[in-house]
């Protein structure tokens, strides 16, 4: 098998690894998936850094238990290059949250929790989506498409391709991507410009994940607002907590012109982090796939932002999972990630002014966040 492991901050390089997978019922009720590198620990075919990585035995043993669950235990021995790791980040991966088992452990669990209630027909107290079930499919596979995208922006992924640009007056924690989009009918054509870096931030994930999904204070740090709150118009649960759902949004704008314009946005919160991911749909569209149309033809370029534990942990190297916070810690990672169409002709040629008007927004967006979070 050949994957692709990612951390949500272009301070990581992406892992690809090939391997092995063994998959053997050990006993009765209790199955083993086992997975070893056969790479070796060199550089890729193209001299690529973020190939030097092997994966040694690793995997899960998982168990039949009573009332329909599983135990799962899980083992991760990967033998990488700390050379290439921000400093930033180095704490998080030899903590094992970035690329470990716990990480794997949180997103097994939050997986499963939705696809216990998508596959449920009694819906959850707090989705009020009030859209048929094709809707609601429709809707939720658009929002895929649109988190997916957004993760393969930020990390670089050998998924879409993007060019790298190194421009002089733009720091160097801030990566910037391009590419031309011609016939890809899930985002407009032109020119995309993609801006991404991490930073620390003094405030723990929850403390920050809450605020950002805050609809009432989203006029903090989101032009799209229009300078006001927004209004959750539609919540589709996808876990236990309320922060684990697709939402659509709608500015509470006096100008009737920005009234053609949506936000769709998914969000999540686990052990190993928080994501919260969105952008803007024009009303005719969201109109066709909540009533369950096909979502596949609608364009779009996702921004958001990931929030990750800091991997520090003052006091002994013990951490809160349940709660996502590390003892001794009072801060966290934030990556911010904006895709603009910075021109709708791929012919184009990109200006050195695009790249400074993204840079500018993340800057910016970081210093309202870093404001907030101070009054609130």
């Amino acid at each position: 098998m050949l994957a692709e492991f990612q951390v949500l901050s272009p301070l990581v390089p992406v892992r690809q690894v090939k391997f092995l997978r063994f998959c053997k019922q050990h006993a009765e009720g209790v199955w083993a998936v086992v997975d070893v590198s056969i790479n070796t620990n060199q550089d890729g075919p193209n001299g690529d850094p973020y190939l030097t990585c092997r994966r040694l035995p690793s995997g899960c043993v998982v168990q039949d238990m009573p009332n329909n669950y599983s135990k799962v235990t899980w083992i991760e021995h990967t033998e990488y290059d700390e050379s290439n790791i921000h400093h930033l980040c180095q704490p998080l991966l030899s903590s094992g949250m970035g690329f470990g088992a716990q990480r794997w452990l949180a997103t097994l669990q939050r997986q499963c929790e939705g696809f216990a209630i998508l596959m449920s027909s009694i819906l959850p107290g707090q989705d009020h989506s009030g859209i048929n079930p094709n809707g609601r499919k429709s809707m939720l596979k658009l929002a895929h498409r649109m988190t997916y995208n957004f993760c393969a922006g930020v990390c670089a992924s050998s998924v879409r391709r993007w060019d790298k640009l190194c421009v002089g007056n733009i720091s160097e924690d801030v990566r910037v991507l391009t590419r031309k989009n011609i016939n890809d009918p899930g985002e407009p054509p032109g020119v995309v410009l993609c801006a991404a870096t991490s930073v620390w931030i003094p405030a723990t994930r929850q403390r920050l994940f809450d605020f950002m999904r805050n609809e009432r204070m989203r006029s903090e740090w989101d032009i799209l607002s229009n300078g006001g709150p927004m209004q959750e118009m539609v919540h589709i649960a996808k876990g236990q907590g309320h922060g684990n759902c697709v939402s659509l949004l709608r500015a509470s704008s006096m100008n009737a012109n920005e009234s053609n314009m949506l936000i769709l946005q998914e969000t999540w919160n686990d052990a190993s982090g928080s994501l919260i991911v969105y952008a803007p749909v024009d009303v005719p569209s969201m109109g066709m796939v909540m009533n369950g149309g096909d979502s596949a033809c609608v364009a779009l370029l996702p921004s958001g932002f990931a929030i990750l534990p800091d991997g520090r942990f003052g006091h002994g190297r013990s951490s809160n999972y349940n709660e996502g916070n590390s003892i001794g810690s009072g801060g966290c990672l934030l990556t911010v990630g904006f895709q603009i169409l910075v021109n709708s002709l791929p012919t184009a040629k990109l200006t050195v002014e695009s790249v400074e008007t993204v840079n500018n927004l993340i800057s910016c967006t970081i210093q309202k966040i870093r404001a907030a979070l101070q009054e609130i």
